[in-house]
């Protein structure tokens, strides 16, 4: 008799621990369990940790609830402005409905999958070329919402969509380089006139200023002297006022004498010594005619006299020294 209530309390513990190990589950802390009993929906998912199911009746299924990240395949498109590209992107979701994502939909990632290429490629379809280039933020924006409206029957909340990288044919990206390369051309140029017509107006400025003032331009001009010279590897020409190499020839030739002089005739008691021949003149040589001697012109004198200038000066000497020496050639007349 206590044989058999042992044997029967050792089946009925083996028994319990059949039962257990077959009914006993553990729901992990990021997964939400859904109990199905006989095929149908039993109260609200599971929560963590350590839950008991009926066997082979109940039918536990886990929803994992983290955020899955599922890259979108790059799709090729035409844009608005007939232009092909190859955009792919990323998106971000997460289950926030364990009950929905197993009931409503056969595969739920799969189906945001599918949903994902058909947005982009809808949305590359209704942007431009530059849209897709530089409003990417919007995009993102659309094609989330696009994503999210079938979604949310789903169970599954969309938290972000990005678009990745926008593939641009080979002439296409020539030719966005020579546009960019022309618009850059044209600010530089537009830069350039604008600072010439600014340095035209303080060159206009400045030029008025040194008009006043005629030793600001010589204070310039030594002051441009100055940095080129400090190179030392150029050969520099100076500019020199004529003006001042007259005064210094006529400082070196010692002062010139007034018109008074000049104009005056010779006094009686002058005697003008003739250079005399080397060799005597024989009698019968033939005398050779001279050319007449020309007048003294008065005005040249007065006007070298006027003017100050060395080579008018000389000219005016040599055409008074000409004429004393007719004087003293012509015969007179009491003899």
């Amino acid at each position: 008799m206590v044989e058999e209530l042992i044997a029967a309390g050792v089946a009925t513990g083996a028994a319990g621990l059949v039962y257990l190990s077959a009914a006993a589950r553990v729901v992990k802390q990021y997964e939400r369990g859904v109990v199905f009993r006989l095929g149908r929906l039993m109260g609200v998912p599971r929560p963590p940790g350590f839950t008991l199911i009926v066997p082979f009746v109940d039918r536990l299924r886990k929803v994992n609830m983290q955020i899955v990240t599922l890259p979108v395949p790059a799709q090729e498109g035409i844009t608005r402005d007939n232009v092909t590209v190859r955009v792919d992107a990323v998106v971000y979701f997460k289950v926030v409905d364990a009950a929905n994502a197993v009931i409503q939909v056969e595969d739920y990632r799969f189906a945001v999958s599918q949903m994902a290429q058909t947005s982009l490629r809808s949305i590359i379809g209704k942007s431009d070329l530059d849209d897709l280039l530089s409003n990417r933020e919007k995009l993102n924006q659309g094609l989330e919402l696009m994503i999210d409206s079938p979604a949310i029957g789903w169970g599954v909340q969309i938290d972000r969509v990005e678009i990745k990288d926008v593939s641009l044919p080979e002439t296409m990206k020539r030719s966005m380089a020579r546009q960019a390369e022309a618009d850059r051309e044209r600010r530089a140029r537009i830069i350039n006139a604008d600072a010439e017509l600014q340095a035209s107006r303080k060159l206009a400025e400045a030029a008025g200023v040194m008009s006043e003032q005629p030793a600001a331009l010589q204070l310039r001009l030594l002051q441009t002297v100055v940095a080129v010279a400090a190179e030392k590897n150029s050969t520099l020409v100076l500019p020199f006022p004529v003006e001042l190499l007259r005064f210094l020839e006529r400082a070196q030739a010692g002062p010139a004498p007034s018109a008074a002089e000049q104009s005056a005739p010779p006094r009686p008691d002058e005697h003008v010594q003739l250079d005399e021949p080397d060799e005597p003149v024989p009698l019968d040589a033939p005398v050779p005619l001279q050319e007449p001697v020309p007048l003294q012109e008065p005005g040249l004198l007065d006007e070298a006299v006027r003017l100050q200038e060395p080579g008018l000066l000389d000219e005016a000497d040599r055409l008074q020294e000409l004429g004393r020496l007719d004087e003293l050639h012509e015969p007179k007349g009491d003899e």
